[in-house]
């Protein structure tokens, strides 16, 4: 194991400001202001980007809804999968380049950026590739009473919303980016998306290789910036979709520049304050190591990943115990260094926000385990452990989307589903049991979009994922989705 020297083609790439992505060409407005994507490793810039002027949002969604009325509808079914294949082969050819990219820009680990932004995104797109061309209706045979001897038929048809605005967040921007345009141009939409303005730069790299794969040019574009682009973009009347990963706040507000516009249909895949629940009978090895893998794989960052772990009471102290060993194991350094698993916050205004909770804890006197900055250039700081005070205490209801877990003991299953109940989000959960019955009774009283049973923040592309109560609408993967990027429109024929 060693630190990972760049390849030439990213030192190239880095070395030069980037622009937006517009029809197949990349736009860098004289006038328009510059973002620093930062490599949180050592808190300094890496290159410029340049943030999209209100020109050229309207000038992404124009080509995007001419490529949707024209070259992309005149695309077969089978021809969208296939070019969606090229596109999964080249980024496997390309994937140690974007995975560096990748950690460049957002401080996680070149193992997770190798096997999740790179490798998890080849496949949910080979998994979409295969909707392309079984996108159906169905057929209905009406009860109209017949006059004159006349029959009538029915039938429903699946068609392309229009052109999709996808708004991805920065902790795993290639992959969440994938997602959202692979849902987009299977069901035959175009999109336009707006990269995190931390996490440009994988998605731009994207956009070139999905023209060299053959998608037509339009049909993906970018546009880069802060809150103020992607406001612009989701209330854009020629926006007939917003796919929106991020914070519950965000959510809110996106969701009602959308509805505000033109009734716009969202997606809103948001925040979630994950429990985990491990009953008297757990496994413990099993279920500490699910979890430090859970909870601590790219520093925490991770929408999914439990952050309230309730335990029964005569197993809370080996629970800890072994958490706090298992944490004592993990190298903390440099993401492009292949012997460390644990890297810097994302970026310093999260840092700052983590610490922040951190302080808290301190202040109360519950934590277990780190909890500090790390004295080094960059946004570093310990995988943490904390012991809640009561069921009140704010670290067990305000999402930290850091490495901190905070737990809490329970007497019975009753106290546990309450306990697991008791959040605004209702994004995901895991239960830890030998007793599969058992388990299998408490999975339906559990308020989230996924429940594991033995496992904790696994996504397949097969499963569809989304949350419930503040975590979000809709979902996206397995079939789910074609409902919420098609309009399903009826036909009834009189003969």
């Amino acid at each position: 194991m060693s630190h990972v020297d760049l390849l030439p083609v990213v030192k190239e790439f880095i070395s030069k400001d980037h622009g937006n992505f517009i029809e197949g060409q990349e736009y860098i407005s004289a006038g328009s202001s510059k973002i620093a994507a930062i490599d949180p490793a050592v808190g300094e810039s890496i290159c410029l980007v340049s943030s999209a002027t209100a020109e050229e949002v309207d000038l992404a969604v124009e080509r995007a809804r001419k490529a949707f009325k024209g070259v992309w509808a005149e695309t077969s079914p089978a021809q969208k999968g296939l070019l969606l294949n090229r596109l999964a082969d080249l980024i496997e050819l390309h994937g140690e380049e974007l995975a560096q990219i990748e950690s460049l820009c957002s401080g996680k680990s070149i193992h997770v950026s190798r096997a999740i932004e790179v490798g998890q995104s080849a496949a949910f797109l080979r998994y979409y590739a295969g909707w392309a061309t079984k996108i159906n209706g169905e057929t209905i045979s009406p009860s109209f009473p017949s006059m004159a001897g006349e029959r009538y038929t029915a039938f429903t048809r699946r068609e392309p919303v229009g052109v999709v605005a996808g708004i991805v967040p920065w902790n795993f921007s290639l992959m969440i980016g994938i997602w959202k345009i692979a849902s987009a141009l299977v069901t035959g939409c175009t999109v336009v998306i707006k990269p995190s303005e931390y996490t440009p730069l994988t998605l731009l790299r994207i956009a070139q290789l999905a023209l060299e794969a053959g998608v037509p040019k339009g049909v993906i574009n970018i546009v880069n910036g802060d809150g103020v682009v992607g406001q612009r973009l989701t209330s854009h009347p020629g926006i007939s979709k917003v796919s929106l990963t991020g914070s519950v706040p965000t959510g809110k507000a996106v969701g009602k520049n959308a509805m505000d516009a033109n009734l716009t249909r969202v997606t809103l895949e948001l925040g979630g304050k994950n429990p985990a629940g491990l009953l008297e009978d757990v496994d413990v090895d099993m279920a500490v190591a699910g979890l430090i893998l859970g909870a601590y794989t790219h520093q925490g960052q991770i929408c999914a990943s439990p952050e309230r772990i309730f335990v029964h009471r005569s197993r809370i102290d080996e629970v800890i115990q072994k958490m706090v060993q298992g944490l004592q194991q993990m190298k903390i350094g440099s993401p492009l260094d292949e012997a460390v698993n644990f890297g810097p916050l994302a970026n310093k205004a999260h840092y700052e926000k983590v610490l922040g909770f951190c302080e808290y804890a301190r202040n109360q006197g519950n934590v277990i385990y780190g909890g500090k900055p790390i004295d080094r250039p960059g946004y570093f700081m310990e995988p943490t452990i904390v012991l809640a005070k009561d069921r009140h205490d704010r670290l067990l209801h305000e999402e930290t989307f850091g490495p901190i877990t905070c737990f809490l003991p329970f007497d019975d299953e009753e106290e546990l589903i309450d306990l697991m109940n008791d959040s605004e989000f209702g994004l995901a959960a895991s239960i830890w049991t030998n007793n599969l019955s058992k388990a299998f009774r408490l999975v339906p009283r559990i308020e989230a979009g996924t429940v594991w049973v033995n496992m904790h923040t696994f996504l397949d592309p097969a499963v569809p994922f989304g949350g419930v109560k503040g975590s979000g609408i809709g979902r996206e993967f397995g079939s789910a989705f074609i409902d919420d990027y098609t309009e399903l429109k009826s036909v009834v024929v009189r003969y």
